[in-house]
């Protein structure tokens, strides 16, 4: 806080502000408070003209929250925050436009009650990222394992009952966040009504309508118990549609202030932030986009931060110094191939997550279902098991190719191949793929996953050096009471015992989600377990004796 001001008359500020329809009275802890301002000055263009407009929260114990406000059209300002203190919280305005009387130095109060809600939000709070920590918690340290559905274009095409119908089929099936572009973008030139988040390049005007549109959909993902991530600035820099990639095209000025925007605008909201989407942020765009990060993200916010690469691209050996960046994401690609396996399992992500800085790493696009009608159940599960275990377990994603571009029937995916048949979005809810990975998401949350770490040194034979798609990914806890075993084909698993520990055995049918026994062999030092179907399964170990 740049200036100390003492709090006056706050509770007649505050009674004032609700007769005229601008303040709320009280909010719940970790809900959202919101609070409007009227601007005593009419600016040409307020993302410009005003440098910042921050509101200083005080908690009731005493500490301070820097928030920074936002334009919503004519004179009017707002500021959205999430409380995470019970009891009487004060706030005091700081406008870099000093003589407006309306942003500058206004004073108010709201009392923060106890949450009535059941959605783990509401009770373990928001999501952070534990210093020195390879996964994600809530802020009571409540571990929680990242479970996304992709629905790029969900939010801007979607009417308010499709993206209802959509998000409670995602709860039901157990995942816990939404990704979701907000601005147009490659795969969407505008929102249902025909309008664009902003005009312009070199300097940019925002369309509040648009963002007010978008607030309805935020605020369902929340409503419904569910996280929402959204992309703030889709990157393409190469291929189709490029030039609808406000990451690449704007300047890294513009692309600063859209962000910070968006940040102010949904910081009151349960988050986690994807910066860029599809970018290419290495080599010569290196530069460019820590740029963005440290403008965007440099001081206070809430919400942790990821980047969404391009395909088959690692960031973290370059990034590992950036304190605004919680999340190593990456995306493995759209293929089954021998390329892409390799690089999940074999790849820059297996070799390298020990050696940088403790964050979480996650695969925030495997292979989506039914992508160039190639891409099966079986192949979205291969991949997501495979990138569970070739670092620290920390979440997973899910994609189909009908979801994310909110395909009707009849309609055709915007600057991507068309391919005719594509399932529409309310048929693609219903794939086997995506009950599949709420089912991993439910086996993963058995065990004390956070504590789990990749070891193929384990195994005395890796298929998938002779087979690249036969490859056994291994992972297990650092004292060995849990080993997991990913076994892609029917395949008899060797592991070695050095300690001659004694275990018990079961496989998990990621497909029907069922149990059964495994018998577990022990010999010469060896573990061995056939597996008994023809089918991927997943075994699991746990030590009975340490005989």
């Amino acid at each position: 806080m740049s200036k100390k001001f003492g709090v006056l008359a706050i509770t007649l500020v505050v009674s004032f502000l609700s007769t005229i329809g601008f303040g709320a009275e009280e909010t719940g802890v970790w809900g959202k408070f919101e609070t409007s301002f009227r601007s005593s000055k009419t600016y040409e263009n307020p993302l410009y003209d005003v440098e910042s407009f921050i509101v200083h929260f005080t908690s009731p114990t005493g500490r301070e929250k820097n928030i920074r406000g936002f334009w919503d059209g004519g004179t009017t300002w707002r500021v959205r925050f999430m409380p995470d203190e019970v009891g009487a919280w004060t706030y005091i305005t700081e406008c870099s436009d000093e003589e407006n009387t309306g942003l500058h130095q206004v004073t108010g109060s709201f009392e923060c009650t106890d949450n009535t809600s059941h959605y783990d939000m509401y009770t373990h709070g928001e999501i952070i990222r534990p210093p020195g920590s390879y996964h994600l918690t809530y802020s009571d340290g409540t571990p929680f394992f990242y479970t996304a559905c992709t629905a790029w274009n969900g939010a801007l095409k979607s009417t308010g009952k499709e993206w209802d119908t959509y998000l409670q089929n995602r709860v039901d099936k157990g995942f816990n966040t939404i990704q979701f572009v907000t601005t147009q973008w490659r795969g969407g030139e505008s929102n249902r009504f025909g309008q664009e988040a902003f005009q312009g390049s070199g300097r940019i005007r925002l369309n509040v309508e648009f963002f007010q549109h978008l607030d309805t959909k935020v605020d369902r993902v929340n409503d419904c118990g569910l996280v929402a991530a959204p992309v703030l600035l889709w990157a393409l820099p190469f291929g189709q549609g490029m030039e609808l990639s406000p990451g690449y095209y704007l300047p890294e000025r513009e692309a600063i202030l859209l962000a910070r925007y968006m940040v102010a605008r949904y910081g009151g909201n349960h988050v986690i932030w994807i910066l860029g989407g599809d970018g290419r942020y290495v080599e010569s765009f290196e530069q460019r986009w820590k740029n963005i990060g440290r403008g965007v993200f440099g001081d206070e916010h809430a919400g942790v931060v990821a980047q969404h690469p391009h395909g088959r691209s690692w960031i973290g050996n370059a990034y590992t110094g950036e304190d605004w960046l919680d999340i190593y994401g990456y995306q493995s690609s759209h293929s089954r191939s021998q390329g892409t396996v390799d690089w999940i399992n074999k790849g820059p992500v297996s070799e390298n997550w020990h050696r940088i800085a403790a964050k979480p790493v996650i695969n925030l696009e495997p292979c989506y279902e039914e992508i160039h009608f190639e891409i099966s159940a079986e192949d979205v599960r291969n991949a997501s098991y495979w990138s569970l275990m070739n670092a620290p377990a920390a979440g997973i994603t899910y994609g189909h190719n009908g979801i994310w571009p909110w395909l009707r029937e009849g309609e055709e995916i915007l600057n991507h191949r068309h391919e005719p048949g594509v399932t529409p979005w309310y048929e693609a809810i219903h794939a086997p793929g995506s009950a599949q990975i709420g089912y991993l998401a439910e086996f993963f949350q058995q065990f004390e996953w956070w504590n789990l770490r990749p070891d193929q040194s384990m195994l005395a034979e890796q298929p998938g050096d002779t087979q690249f798609n036969h490859f056994i990914s291994v992972t297990r806890t650092e004292d060995y009471r849990v080993i997991l075993a990913y076994v892609p084909v029917k395949s008899t698993v060797k592991f070695y015992n050095l300690m001659q520990y004694g275990y018990e055995g079961q496989w998990l049918d990621p497909v029907e989600n069922t149990y059964s026994h495994a018998q577990v062999i022990h010999e010469e030092g060896i573990l061995r377990a056939a597996s008994p179907k023809d089918q991927d399964l997943v075994l699991i170990l746990r030590r009975v004796s340490s005989e």
